[in-house]
């Protein structure tokens, strides 16, 4: 079940990534951004779970970046 998961998580990191390489999708967007916080967040925790420390500061600070990329400008 975990690689289903893991899965899930790195294709919503991809499919963000591949749309902005393909113009479709802006880096700055909710959308880009939140599709990266999401699969981050799972991979993260699935690291974790594992003791995976490289994989979990990788997909900690992924992120934790695309966290701050959605809040930062709702502040301003």
């Amino acid at each position: 079940m975990d690689q289903v998961v893991q899965i899930i998580g790195a294709m919503l990191i991809l499919t963000a990534y591949g749309a902005a390489q393909l113009e479709r999708l802006d880096p700055q967007s909710r959308l880009y951004l939140g599709l990266n916080l999401i699969g981050s967040a799972i991979l993260g925790v699935l690291a974790a779970s594992s003791a995976q420390w490289g994989f979990l500061l990788l997909e900690g600070a992924w992120a934790l970046i695309s966290l701050w990329g959605l809040v930062a400008p709702a502040k301003r």
